[in-house]
């Protein structure tokens, strides 16, 4: 994990300064299908490009420097597109990117320590990743269509009794957690073979990973969800 200088990041400051202090800004802007070459643009100028809420993009790139603090307060309803096209590019980048390579890494250690817990590891991954897809694609196929039928007030959708913000909050889960459990297992209790430098790429990974699934729960609980439920009680 690339250490940051934990800068709050403003909307008259230059995006491209930050990129030197954050790399995984990079990882930002292509969830939000932007071009992070950005020249001396501040990020004021890049969200009215775009026509992309400035406070959203500045709470997201703030997330991504360490600050985990982010409110549906500032921002509107017509938000709700922008939040799910980085949602669902970020779920790209998890299945057909990040997932893959921890994959390959466990099975590059399962063939050098082929010891009982590193098959143990391989399992609880392959099921891992089996629930994640699944997750995934749940949000993908059934919630956010849901949620853009909402936001073009489709009432006969609102009035589907099974389903509704509340049914998918109850139903969401962070799935970084299962990530903390891997790791823990590889730095506390499975002993090293000759893979010391497979393992230290997969332990970083995780880490990697679990960092952007965070960013990823706290965009859905505390920004996509409360918006979808306000527009619910409206149309009710």
């Amino acid at each position: 994990m690339y250490i940051t200088k934990k800068m709050y990041i403003k909307p008259d400051m230059k995006l491209s300064d930050f990129f030197f202090d954050n790399p995984y800004l990079l990882l930002m802007m292509e969830h939000f299908n932007l071009n992070f070459v950005t020249h001396e643009k501040t990020i004021e100028d890049l969200c009215n490009e775009h026509s992309i809420n400035t406070n959203i993009f500045v709470d997201i790139a703030n997330l991504y420097n360490g600050f985990n603090e982010i409110s549906a307060e500032k921002y509107q309803k017509n938000d709700i597109p922008t939040l799910i096209n980085f949602l669902k590019n970020s779920h790209d980048y998890y299945k057909e990117e990040k997932y893959p390579e921890i994959r390959d890494l466990i099975c590059k250690i399962s063939t050098i320590n082929e010891t009982a817990e590193i098959k143990l590891i391989k399992t609880f991954f392959e099921e891992y990743f089996n629930e994640v897809v699944e997750h995934l694609d749940y949000e993908d196929k059934v919630a956010f269509p849901y949620f853009i039928d909402i936001l073009n007030k489709k009432e006969s959708i609102i009035k589907q009794a099974d389903y509704s913000a509340k049914v998918y909050c109850d139903h969401h889960t962070d799935i970084e957690s299962k990530l903390m459990e891997l790791n823990n297992l590889l730095l506390r209790h499975i002993p090293l073979g000759k893979d010391s430098s497979l393992r230290r790429k997969l332990i970083l990974s995780l880490f990697e990973m679990e960092y952007e699934l965070k960013i990823h729960y706290l965009l859905e609980e505390n920004a996509l969800i409360p918006l979808v439920s306000n527009i619910e009680k409206n149309i009710k």
